[in-house]
This record gives structure tokens, C-alpha cells and sequence, in this order.
């Protein structure tokens, strides 16, 4: 009997490791998806540009996800040796802490089954993770400075304007370090503690999305139940938030929240993954008269890569939305947004980023504009509302 028992207990623990070694790859192989394709139309011209532009980009969820950044993986979209390819200079790095199963664009109940515990618990992360939406947005910090950390020549993790001017300076002399910045999104993981705003900190988050796929203690998602604007608590956490100068994203917030901050501060505001609701008609976009106000105030936007975003989830398509944008409110308030990683399929991984900027200059973009949106806006932003030390 005992020895039986010795045995089930042995097969339950190989079966076990089994599970952990490969459920995390299964999952992620049916979550982040590339269009199948040939390879993109090349010209020289673009080729010669794109490798000549500070490439940047403002959402990737690849802290997610069990894989090893250093190393190249045929998973996913993004790792550095596939950022390094695509000549990106700098990636935001944002951390999920929730998302409910079976999300969609149009209504999510904040109560619901969360995809995160159960994805934390496939992927083995440590036992405080499993019930902690704080302890994820630490755990996810933790692995991005690990990571830089083995191998500084290749990753620098960006908290400050001296540290990014320290990056700039290392890519001119030649070397292809790619600078990260870690974000987080869905402030639900303060638990509504605004004390953990200042751990945040601590741990290098620089930019927080206010909400996720669903309404929380600081105000409405635009895919929430509620559609409701900023609360006392969310008034209470833009201000220690802009205190610190970290950087708002509104990408997943309601309108009303929207307008809300816009009123709340006059400093300038994050959209960091999305698409024109004039353009792209749909639940994940918000109406182009916020987009401008959006623009008027200083803002960025970072054009998203998927269907739900742009329509169209080509080059070409992510370029007549870029376009768009350039028409409704400038060249100097548009960014790249691709959500890489973020449970999407895009039409191409970072390895294939300069497709956009071929794509861009056969829709008759100036260069001078392209430098703008492929990275320049952003790294022009970052350098005005990153904090001073």
C-alpha cells in the first residue's frame, strides 16, 4: 500500500512538472499570434531609413509570459534579440495583473473568473503572486530588471531623463542596447492602497494605465460595466501619481475618465495602445474629439496593430491608421502601440518592424514625419515627463 501510494504521489509530481514545462508554451502559442505571411515588401530606401531612425515603441505585455527575453524564442512577439533585429531602441514593458476570462471589447464585470490567477498558476509563479495583483505588477518588475541585470550591454531599464540620454548616447556610439520601460496596466494593483503607488515607484514603474478590461475602485473601463468616470480615489491617485511624476495612460479608460483627467491636469497624457474611433469604428477605440483633446493637451497615442485597433491588421493598414491620426491632430502626438504579446495577432513580430516604416513611406509620409512616429514623439515625451533623478 505504501509503496502505491509512493507511486501515484511520484506520478502526480511528474505530471506536474510536465504540465508546468509545457502548458505555459501551449497557452501562450494560441494567445499571441502572427499573421502568416511572406515576407513584407523591403525597398532599400526603407531599409536604409529604418535602420537610421530611434525606433519605439509604447505597449508590449511580454512580462506576461514564461520565456526568457535574452533568449530568441519562436513564441510571442517580442524578446531582445528579436528587438535588437527590428532596430528597436525602446520598448515599454507593461505588467498585467488581472483580465477576465473570456473578455471581450464591449462589457466585463470586475467580478468575474481572472485569466491572470489562473495563468500565474500554470506558469508556476511564486505562491504570493496567486492572490496578490500587487505582488504580479512586483513579480513582473523583478524579472525585467533580472533580466537586464545578466546582460546590461543588450538591456537598460529606463527610470529616469539621465538614464535615457545615457541609452541615446550608447546607441549613436553603435552599440544596440535596447532601453526599457516598465509600465503597468490597470491601477486595480494598488488595491487601493495609495501607499503602493511609492513601491511602484520604487520597483521602476514609470507609466500606469488607470484602468484594464473592466471598472475599478479608480474609475470606469471603457469596457466595464459602469462607463463611469474618475472616482475620489482615482482623483486621489492622479495626484500622487503626477507627484511623482510618473506618466498616465488612458488606453483602456472610459470616456468619462478620460474627460475627467483631462480636467483634472493640464500635464501632458499617455493613449498608449489604440486606434481612431473615426477610422477604425469599434469598442476598443475612443472617439476622435477625446483624440484631440487628447493631442491638444501635450498627449501621446500609440497606434495599435490588431484588427480591433486599425481594421486593418497589415503594414499597410497600421500605416493609413498612423496617417489618420497625423491628419486629425499632428505628426508630433502619434506613436507606435503595437500590444505585442498582449493576447493578439498582429501581422508581424518586432523582427519586422521596418514593414511599417516601408509602408509608411509608400503612403507618402514625410521622412521627417516618420522619424516622429516611429520613435522620435516618444522619446521626445519620455525625455519631458520622465522624472529629473
Amino acid at each position: 500500500m505504501q509503496r502505491r501510494l509512493v507511486l501515484i504521489l511520484s506520478s502526480l509530481v511528474l505530471l506536474t512538472a510536465a504540465a508546468a514545462l509545457w502548458l505555459p508554451g501551449w497557452i501562450e502559442n494560441r494567445l499571441n499570434l502572427t499573421i502568416a505571411h511572406q515576407p513584407w515588401p523591403m525597398s532599400p530606401q526603407a531599409q536604409i531609413l529604418h535602420q537610421s531612425l530611434v525606433v519605439a515603441d509604447l505597449h508590449a505585455d511580454t512580462t506576461l509570459w514564461d520565456r526568457d527575453l535574452l533568449v530568441r524564442s519562436d513564441r510571442g512577439h517580442v524578446d531582445v534579440p528579436r528587438l535588437r533585429e527590428g532596430n528597436i531602441a525602446v520598448q515599454v514593458f507593461s505588467a498585467v495583473t488581472r483580465s477576465p476570462v473570456g473578455q471581450d471589447y464591449h462589457s466585463n464585470s470586475s467580478e468575474g473568473l481572472d485569466a491572470i490567477t489562473l495563468l500565474a498558476l500554470a506558469q508556476a509563479w511564486p505562491p504570493r503572486t496567486w492572490t496578490s495583483l500587487y505582488q504580479r505588477a512586483l513579480f513582473q518588475a523583478d524579472k525585467l530588471h533580472d533580466t537586464a541585470a545578466r546582460a546590461p550591454e543588450q538591456l537598460q531599464v529606463i527610470t529616469d531623463r539621465s538614464e535615457l540620454r545615457q541609452l541615446l548616447s550608447r546607441r549613436q556610439a553603435g552599440m544596440r542596447t535596447v532601453g526599457a520601460v516598465l509600465g503597468i496596466e490597470g491601477a486595480h494593483a494598488l488595491e487601493g492602497r495609495l501607499d503602493r503607488i511609492d513601491d511602484l515607484y520604487q520597483a521602476g514603474f514609470r507609466i500606469v494605465g488607470l484602468q484594464h478590461f473592466f471598472d475599478n475602485r479608480l474609475g470606469g473601463s471603457l469596457h466595464g460595466e459602469s462607463r463611469g468616470g474618475l472616482t475620489d480615489f482615482g482623483r486621489q491617485a492622479v495626484d500622487a501619481l503626477l507627484a511623482r511624476d510618473m506618466i498616465i495612460d488612458l488606453a483602456h479608460s472610459s470616456e468619462q475618465v478620460v474627460r475627467d483627467v483631462l480636467a483634472h491636469t493640464d500635464r501632458p497624457l499617455l493613449i498608449s495602445h489604440s486606434g481612431f474611433y473615426g477610422h477604425c469604428p469599434g469598442p476598443r477605440n475612443i472617439s476622435d474629439d477625446l483624440m484631440r483633446a487628447v493631442a491638444a493637451q501635450g498627449g501621446l497615442i500609440g497606434v495599435g496593430f490588431w484588427e480591433a485597433a486599425i481594421c486593418d491588421p497589415s503594414p499597410d493598414g497600421i500605416a493609413a491608421a498612423i496617417r489618420y491620426g497625423i491628419q486629425l491632430v499632428g505628426a508630433e502626438h502619434i506613436a507606435l502601440g503595437s500590444d505585442f504579446d498582449g493576447a493578439v495577432t498582429t501581422p508581424f513580430d518586432a523582427t519586422e518592424m521596418a514593414a511599417v516604416t516601408h509602408a509608411l513611406i509608400e503612403a507618402g509620409v514625410s521622412h521627417s514625419n516618420i522619424r516622429r512616429v516611429m520613435g522620435g514623439n516618444l522619446i521626445e515625451f519620455l525625455l519631458n515627463t520622465l522624472p529629473t533623478v
